[in-house]
């Protein structure tokens, strides 16, 4: 792949807790390029740190050592602000639970993320609203728009979710199993639902996983044992 079409990259990653005085190492000199519009699967045994990887690719979290970059900006170089700039604008988020807000109807929780960069967007109120419409139009809710996430089953709960993330078109979206709350027949038709926008909108898709079928249908699958992060 041409390396000017890399959007997210990663060099020398380390993470080290401390519990009870003694230094547990959780990642391990991690090196990543991921490419605009590829799929990535990254798989581990349980506790092995694909969320806390997740998370520092995201900026939600700061590594022991190491450094990321999106869109060619390096996370640690940007104040708080910048970091917040540079996510709302290159990234979108989905995870095991939805975590919509309760209070708000399914077109108000996908309009969120146009809301919070509006300005830099220049988008009016009713723009994202319209955007907003149309991207739950595309996971197929546009009889929900008016329902909170009570009143929605639990895939449609996660296509809201989906719907969320995708809503900015986003370079890169991180997704924290995003289908191992649901049931399986209810995961593949998210997943496919998942895959379907990814191709549609071009960007890339990382998804940390348990489910081995899931993960085969992505473009590489990478493995984190004991820190280290290779190829399947």
């Amino acid at each position: 792949m041409n390396n000017n079409n890399i959007i997210l990259q990663c060099r020398g990653l380390t993470k080290t807790f401390t519990q009870a005085s003694m230094k547990v190492p959780v990642l391990r000199d991690i090196a990543l390029d991921i490419h605009q519009g590829e799929t990535v699967a990254i798989v581990g045994a349980s506790g092995s740190g694909k969320s806390t990887l997740l998370h520092i690719l995201g900026g939600l979290d700061a590594p022991t050592a190491g450094e990321v970059s999106l869109l060619g900006s390096r996370m640690d170089k940007l104040s708080a602000v910048a970091q917040g700039e540079l996510r709302n604008k290159a990234l979108g988020f989905v995870y095991q639970f939805h975590h919509l807000l309760p209070e708000f109807s399914a077109l108000e929780n996908v309009a969120m993320p146009l809301l919070i960069g509006a300005r830099e967007r220049k988008l009016t109120a009713a723009d994202a609203k319209r955007q907003a419409t149309e991207m739950l139009n595309d996971v197929g809710l546009s009889h929900r728009l008016t329902h909170k996430p009570g009143e929605l089953s639990g895939g449609e709960r996660q296509r809201v979710a989906v719907a969320r993330a995708l809503v900015t078109r986003p370079a890169c979206v991180l997704a924290d199993e995003p289908t191992g709350n649901l049931d399986r027949g209810t995961a593949d038709q998210v997943f496919d639902l998942i895959l379907k926008l990814n191709k549609k909108i071009g960007t890339a898709l990382i998804m940390v996983t348990h489910d081995p079928i899931l993960a085969a249908r992505m473009q590489r699958t990478l493995t984190l044992t004991d820190g280290v992060l290779g190829a399947s």
